[in-house]
């Protein structure tokens, strides 16, 4: 099976993007994939900001990144656009990192015009980088969220059902390129597609 890489852009270890990001990867594994984790909060920020490859975990880490057959994104919104964090983490990697790799974009955020950041700020990144094929993006309201407590208490059902379809297109996407069956693919666009798949939305409640 192929292996995926789960890359969580968020600078808190308990935000709603790191449980949503963990409950993709669960759906992921229990399909059989080898799925690695790498939070990029864990990275040394100084040599993050100077994109300083040398740095032992930085190549550790752009080795973890380039030996994975397809890459889950997990990012925040923030002021209309993807995390500095995960930005700052794609800038170090090579000019075509993503060439050959399947990509699924995961984003949270308290507003549905967030969902913008996905297609008009993240998606150009990606592309930039000659992914193979990216899937439909997910975006995951405020609303979708059900707080406990100790804060994040799981996704709401439709939500959560939300998720479980996007991850599952993503993964039969995955082993569906991995095995060379590339044509009639849906619901994805390779590096030089003409077409961008839409954001899956999931309404506030």
């Amino acid at each position: 099976m192929p292996t995926i890489l789960a890359v969580s852009g968020s600078p808190s270890p308990v935000s709603s993007t790191h449980q949503v990001l963990t409950l993709a990867a669960e759906r992921l594994a229990a399909r059989g994939h080898r799925v690695e984790s790498l939070a990029v909060r864990t990275l040394p920020a100084a040599e993050l900001l100077r994109a300083d490859i040398s740095h032992p975990q930085l190549a550790d880490a752009a080795a973890l990144f380039a030996a994975a057959d397809a890459v889950v994104l997990a990012t925040p919104v923030y002021k209309a656009g993807c995390s500095g964090l995960l930005k700052s983490f794609l800038d170090v990697l090579p000019q075509f990192g993503l060439e050959g790799k399947v990509v699924l974009p995961l984003a949270t955020g308290g507003s549905l015009a967030h969902v913008l950041a996905l297609d008009y700020g993240l998606r150009p990144v990606l592309m930039s980088m000659k992914p193979r094929a990216v899937s439909e993006s997910f975006f995951v309201h405020a609303g979708g969220i059900r707080r406990g407590p100790g804060g994040f208490a799981g996704l709401e059902p439709e939500t959560e059902a939300l998720l479980h379809e996007a991850t599952d297109a993503f993964a039969d996407l995955v082993e569906s390129l991995t095995e060379g069956a590339t044509d009639g693919v849906t619901g994805a666009t390779g590096a030089t597609g003409a077409t961008t798949p839409a954001v899956r939305l999931v309404p506030a409640a």
